[in-house]
């Protein structure tokens, strides 16, 4: 498979990992009473922060929210390397392994931290993805020479 094809899919799949995780942490909430009152807690005690005051769960869906807009960021760069691969620039491969080391430091965290299923599976794949094309942007790249 092509290399361009490779990047759309880890676009696609990270698009898909920006809106589950909204949802997901959005519409979390504990089961257990002992966790439903850590949850409570985080958004009801307020403390002084710079010129107002703020909660821990407020830090929560704002560091939460901050992430989605960093998935979102990667899949559009994820989409715009598959347009890079295709015209052979030599800039992709540099930007491809930043992307796919990043992606790997997330599987790492979402394996030892065990965020479950979901976003690990959405990890391994997006990593594979990007590896993947890598593997086709070297082969091909030596074939094409950008204009």
């Amino acid at each position: 498979m092509k290399a361009s094809r490779w990047f759309r899919a880890a676009a696609v799949i990270l698009l898909l990992f920006a809106f589950g995780h909204t949802y997901g942490f959005l519409g979390f909430r504990p089961a257990s009473p002992e966790g439903l009152a850590v949850w409570n807690s985080m958004n009801k005690v307020r403390f002084a922060v710079g010129h107002g005051t703020a909660s821990y769960g407020e830090f929560y869906v704002g560091f939460g929210m901050f992430i989605t807009a960093f998935y979102l960021f990667c899949s559009w760069l994820a989409w715009i390397l598959a347009s890079m691969a295709r015209r052979a620039s030599q800039e992709t491969k540099g930007i491809a392994i930043g992307l796919a080391v990043l992606q790997t430091v997330g599987l790492g965290l979402a394996i030892a931290y065990e965020f479950g299923p979901p976003p690990t599976f959405l990890s391994l794949a997006t990593t594979v993805c990007l590896i993947f094309g890598l593997r086709a942007f070297g082969k091909s790249a030596g074939a094409t020479k950008p204009e």
